[in-house]
Parts: structure tokens; sequence; C-alpha cells
């Protein structure tokens, strides 16, 4: 049997491969149709590239490209083709890029047209043997080789356990650590939701999603792609999230998935009402906490309710409030129940399990959980339990109905806009700055991100920091979404009697400094 995860998305394919599968709703020569058998061809032509190409087996595909559905066919070639996809978001910088491409070594690197030159420098003197490119406007080196490959092409054979992709997720000492996936990870957990979320076959009716997510993490990659695809429904792909044009096109869908962020954004837009999302099925919140007050604004002006769920990069989605009725209701501030086959628990410092209701450390266990980090077999065996339950992180709390509540984070992880920030690694580059004596980076409540970065600094003796100048030499290192949205500077920072900052004392103190 071959467990190649291409497979099972391509058996789920309409039999009729010749209507739209994909209906772009932006970008070059919109609307563009594409059909089932564009998918599969398409892939099948950048397969036999790969496969040209002579690479060892599972050689890992680095790809830092903007979304398009061309990059979503290289996704779906990477699959088939046996080989190890590892998704780069496009915010990262070249100092980080370096980083990815140092430590996992990959066989091809994919980016942008407008990087290559800076890229394929960095990329070639790590040892990467082939970069090509990729554009947004169906352009680039890539498309070019691949058009001269057979359009048919046998997925290579793979079981269950091997790898499929590697995610990176910051780590709390600013070493990014390289989640990885294999086929039966991805599979389990597409089948798993594919019945929790009731999608609907074309016999009922059948679903067409909005994809207007980044195609380089869980939710977006994963949970959407996947979830139509398994279900062969169509798609309407924005490759850069509009509030107004979305909702004109919640008219022609029936399932949405978003961060909050792009919850808030509509919500700001007088357009949406109820009769805006009358034919919606299925609204989906993830990747961030969702604010109460946004989960209630937003059942108040659709008259439709939010489905939170819960999952990271290293697990995939470990559970969701109920899509069906007699699964329970929707709770604002919850993010439901551990998904069928997965299993939640929530225990102390000690490893002594905890009662219902009291707070804890979230683990869990299921064919969803990754197989380790990417060459950090030391990490790896400190993130799981003797009974091979995977540590978090993340602090919760079950109620007697096994119902789970996300109440903080024990690694000090920022979730901004949907995208992970480690304070560690931002004040790496902070104390570095001249004239800075320490640094401290948290996260507090933003309307619109659900939580923006804060940094808080001390100055050196007789220096005089201006926080707009930190800002601004921030931007040329990191991600934009790792550059605080706001720069403090205080005479000290608050301590315990131990002399460790008391990050929970500033996050208290300017909890209400993005309040409406």
């Amino acid at each position: 049997m071959n467990d190649n995860l291409f497979v099972a998305l391509r058996n789920a394919f309409p039999v009729d491969l010749d209507t739209t599968a994909i209906e772009t709703a932006d970008g070059p020569g919109a609307p563009r149709h594409y059909t089932w058998r564009d998918l599969d061809r398409a892939s099948a032509m950048m397969a036999n590239l790969l496969a040209s190409l002579d690479l060892p087996p599972a050689s890992r595909v680095a790809v830092q490209v903007d979304k398009s559905v061309e990059a979503l066919m290289l996704y779906l070639a990477v699959l088939r083709s046996g080989h190890v996809f590892l998704p780069l978001n496009t915010a990262y910088q070249a100092g980080e890029v370096e980083y990815f491409i140092g430590n996992a070594e990959p066989a091809v690197f994919v980016c942008t047209p407008g990087q290559f030159a800076k890229l394929s420098t960095i990329a070639f003197k790590a040892g990467t043997g082939h970069v090509f490119t990729l554009g947004d406007t169906i352009d680039g080196s890539l498309l070019e080789r691949a058009a001269a490959h057979s359009d048919q092409h046998t997925p290579v054979h793979r079981h269950a356990d091997d790898l499929a992709a590697i995610l990176y997720t910051s780590g709390t000492t600013g070493r990014s650590k390289g989640a990885m996936l294999s086929h039966g990870n991805l599979l389990s957990n597409a089948l798993t939701l594919k019945a929790y979320w009731g999608w609907r076959s074309a016999a009922d009716g059948g679903d067409v999603l909005i994809h207007a997510l980044p195609i380089f993490h869980v939710h977006g990659l994963f949970v959407a792609s996947h979830g139509a695809l398994l279900n062969g429904s169509r798609m309407i792909w924005f490759n850069r999230f509009d509030a107004k044009a979305t909702i004109a096109r919640l008219q022609d869908a029936t399932v949405f998935m978003g961060v909050p962020t792009l919850y808030t954004r509509m919500l700001a837009d007088a357009s949406l009402n109820p009769a805006s999302a009358a034919g919606m099925r299925l609204f989906i919140s993830g990747s961030a906490p969702l604010l109460k007050e946004t989960h209630d604004a937003w059942r108040e002006r659709t008259g439709h309710t939010i489905l939170e769920r819960y999952g990271m990069s290293e697990t995939t989605m470990i559970t969701s409030n109920p899509y069906f009725a007699a699964g329970g209701e929707r709770v604002g501030g919850t993010v439901g129940f551990a998904l069928p086959g997965i299993q939640v628990r929530i225990r102390d410092e000690k490893g002594d399990p905890m009662r219902a209701g009291e707070i804890g450390g979230i683990e869990v266990k299921g064919p969803n959980v990754f197989k380790g980090y990417w060459r950090m077999p030391e990490k790896t065996a400190e993130e799981f339990t003797t009974d091979l339950f995977f540590k978090t992180g993340d602090v919760g709390k079950i109620d007697e109905t096994g119902r789970v509540t996300i109440v903080g984070r024990s690694k000090d992880l920022i979730i901004s806009g949907g995208y992970n920030v480690y304070p560690a690694e931002v004040e790496g580059y902070l104390n570095e700055w001249p004239g800075v004596a320490e640094s401290a980076v948290i996260g507090v409540p933003h309307p619109d991100f659900g939580e923006a970065v804060v940094a808080v600094l001390v100055a050196k003796p007789g220096v005089s920091l201006e926080p707009q100048a930190a800002v601004e030499a921030l931007k040329g290192q990191i991600a934009n979404f790792k550059v605080p949205k706001r720069v403090l500077v205080v005479a000290d920072l608050p301590r315990n009697a131990m002399g460790k900052v008391q990050k929970n004392v500033l996050r208290d103190t300017h909890r209400h400094l993005f309040s409406r």
C-alpha cells in the first residue's frame, strides 16, 4: 500500500477532472480557473523535473515564495515525488533564511525572482545544488523547466511514518526548531477534520472554501488546503487577503478559515451583514487566541458562531469546538474538545495529573503528533514524557465535560496575527543595539492582531534611547511580524527575589496599551 499523502488527496479528486478546482479572486488574469486535471498535470510535470535532478531519496525542498496556485502545485509535486516540503515565511529576512538553509541542508531551494540574486548565493554557499524561482505572476525558472517534462507521473511509494514536511517554529533560545511531520501525521488529521467539521460532498450540495490564508504554515497549507482537496471541494483563492473583496465572495462559498486578525478586519467593513454571509455554513478561527469580544461581535453582525480550534506546528489540530449540535455549543474563549483519536491531559510541573478545572501544562498524544525536531534528538527527548505525550508548552485547563481552555503559554510564546514570536529571539537583537543595557519582550492584547509584540528597554548609564530608531533597526534584521509594535524605555525591569525579570508584571502593567 502506498501511504503517500498525495495519493489520498488525488484519490479524492472528482470523477470529472475538468471541473473547476480553484478559482483565483485576485492576481494576474483573475478570475483564472484551474481544473482538477490542471492540478494533477502541473504537479506531475514539477515532480518529473525533481526526478530529473537525481536527488537523494527524501531530499528537502525549501520554498520561500509568494502565495499562488502554482506554489500549491509545487507542494503537491514535492509530496508525490517522495521528497520533504519545507515552507518558509515570506517575511523572513536573508539572515533568517541563511539559518534555515544551513540547518535543513535542502537539495532544492525555490525563491521569488526578485530574491534570486541574494538568496541563491546563500543557498549555493550552504551546498544546495539547485535553485529555482517562482513568481506570483505565473513566471519563474521552475515553471519554465517543468514545462519540458511529461504530465504523467506515478507517485513515489511512501510509508505513513515517512517524512512529508518540516515546519520551522521559533525556539525559546532564539534557535528555530524544525518540526518533522509524516505523511501519516498529516493524513490522519485531515481525515479527522473532514468528518468532525462536516465537510459536504457534491451529493450533499458540496462545499466551497474561501482560501485567504498564507500557505507557509499549518493553517493555510494543511488545514485549509488539505480540507478542500480531500473533499474534492472548489476553492476561491485569494493571494492576498482583502476584507471587502472577501466579504463580497462569501455569497459564493460555504466555508471560511481565518486567523482572528482577518475577522476583526472584516468586522471593520460596513458591507459585512447577515445577508452577505447567508449562504455560509462554517467560519473557523485559529492560529491565535480569538478575543471573546470578536467572537460575540461576529455572531451579532452575521448570525454565525465562529468555530475556534487549537493546534500547533508540531501536532497540526488537537482540539476543536463542535460543528454538529449533538457535540455541544461553540463557546467563545475556549478551543473545544480533543479531536477523535487524540488524547489531551493537564499536568503540573512535577508531572502529576491535574483535576478538572485546574490549570497546568497541556500534553497531547495521537497520530497527529510529529516525529520530533530535525537533528535535535536531545530537544525532542526533552519535549516528550516517558509515556510519549508531547509537552506543548501551553498552559490550560479541562472542565468536567472535557472542554479545553487555553490560559497562557509557559514558554512566553507570543502569537501575533497568527504568527509565532519568541521573545528571546527579538531580545537577542535588541541587546546588541548600542545603548541597550537589557530588554524584555512581551505580548499584550491587541484588537487586531490578538497579541502585539512590545519591547521594554533599559538604557545604559548616560545613554538616551530613541524607541523608533530601535524599531527601524530591527526591520532590517528580522521578519516584520516579529518587530515590536511599541518600544518603551524604562528605568529598570521588575524582578523577583531570584533576580528573574517578571514578565507577568510587565504584561499586566501594559495590558491596556492598545485598548480602543
